[in-house]
C-alpha cells in the first residue's frame, strides 16, 4: 500500500473501472444502469432560476469514474438519444429535440463532450499507474468545465444575453455545489469499484 500526495491510500496497481474485464452482457447491464441513474438524477430538480439544480453532475461523474471510457461515452450518448426522441429523461421530466435546442440544451450537449474528454484523461492517468482521489476529482472537474462552457455558450446564443449575464445564470450559482457533487462522486466511485468483484 502507498499514500498519495492527496492523502488517498491505494494499492500499487491503479483502480480498474468495473467493465475492464467483464462480459458483453454485464457491460450492457452497467451501461443501462448508468443511463437509468443519470435519468433519475435529472428528475431530482430544485428550480433556482432558468437553469435548475439537479444531481446529474454527481451521477455522470460517478459513471465516468466507474465505467471504462467507451462505456461511459455510450451511456451518456444513449441518455441523450432517449431524450432527443421524446423519452422524458431530462430535467423536469422533459424530452424532445426542442430541449436540446433550447436555452439549457448546451449543458446536455456538453455532457457528451465532457464525458469523452474526462474519460480519456482518466484513462491516460490510469495507464501510467496514477489513480488516486485527486485524479478522480480532476476528471470530474474537466467534465463539469466542458458542460459549463457549452451551457454558457448556448444560453448566451439562444437567450440573446451577454457573456457576463449568461455566466451569472448558467455557471456562477452552481460552482460550489457542483464541486461538492464531484468530490462526493469520487469517494463513492472508489468505494463502488472496490466493492464490486472483477469478473474475468
Amino acid at each position: 500500500m502507498k499514500k498519495t500526495a492527496a492523502g488517498d491510500t491505494q494499492a500499487a496497481q491503479p483502480m480498474k473501472p468495473l467493465l475492464d474485464t467483464t462480459s458483453r452482457a454485464r457491460s450492457l447491464a452497467f451501461i443501462a444502469l448508468a443511463v437509468a441513474l443519470i435519468a433519475v438524477s435529472a428528475w431530482v430538480t430544485i428550480p433556482i432560476g432558468p437553469i435548475p439544480l439537479t444531481l446529474q453532475m454527481f451521477a455522470i461523474t460517478l459513471a465516468i469514474l466507474v465505467l471504462a471510457p467507451k462505456q461511459a461515452i455510450a451511456a451518456i450518448a444513449c441518455y441523450l438519444l432517449l431524450g432527443a426522441i421524446g423519452v422524458p429523461v431530462f430535467s423536469g421530466m422533459r424530452g424532445g429535440i426542442g430541449v436540446l435546442a433550447g436555452p439549457t440544451g448546451g449543458f446536455l450537449i456538453g455532457y457528451l463532450f465532457g464525458v469523452a474528454l474526462a474519460s480519456v484523461v482518466l484513462a491516460l492517468f490510469r495507464r501510467r499507474g496514477v489513480d488516486n482521489l485527486a485524479v478522480s476529482i480532476l476528471s470530474g472537474v474537466i467534465f463539469t468545465l466542458v458542460a459549463y462552457l457549452c451551457g454558457w455558450a448556448q444560453y448566451m446564443a439562444v437567450a440573446h444575453v451577454g457573456a457576463a449575464a449568461s455566466f451569472a445564470v448558467t455557471v456562477a450559482p452552481f460552482i460550489v455545489v457542483d464541486l461538492v457533487k464531484i468530490v462526493a462522486a469520487a469517494f463513492v466511485a472508489r468505494a463502488v469499484v472496490r466493492a464490486v468483484p472483477q469478473r474475468r
